[in-house]
């Protein structure tokens, strides 16, 4: 194929994913759970990340690879953190009931 044609591929795929990224604003705003919306970031880092990559080989600019690089683990770091600070919130009153228990 020639370089043009594969060019335009990667524009017509990077728009593609853009307006799939569209989508999980539509997910974050209407939710219903907290999990929703995170798995709606998550498509962001995911998508960027694929966006990106398609534009560095589209314009041939290195630069955009290393900055999809550090999307995806931003995304990855986000994914840790949500449910790191998830949980204990259910967790702790469990704990609670069990030391209240212990007690009396």
């Amino acid at each position: 194929m020639s370089s043009e044609l594969m060019n335009t591929v990667y524009h017509a795929v990077a728009l593609f994913l853009l307006l799939t990224i569209g989508g999980g604003l539509v997910r974050i705003w209407r939710g219903p759970t907290a999990a929703d919306r995170l798995l709606a970031i998550q498509l962001f880092g995911t998508t960027g990340t694929a966006i990106l990559i398609l534009l560095s080989l589209a314009v041939d600019n290195q630069a955009y690879q290393n900055v999809a690089l550090i999307f995806a683990l931003l995304a990855g770091i986000l994914g840790v953190v949500f449910t790191r600070y998830a949980q204990p919130a259910s967790s702790s009153t469990h704990n609670d009931e069990e030391e209240s228990h212990d007690l009396g």
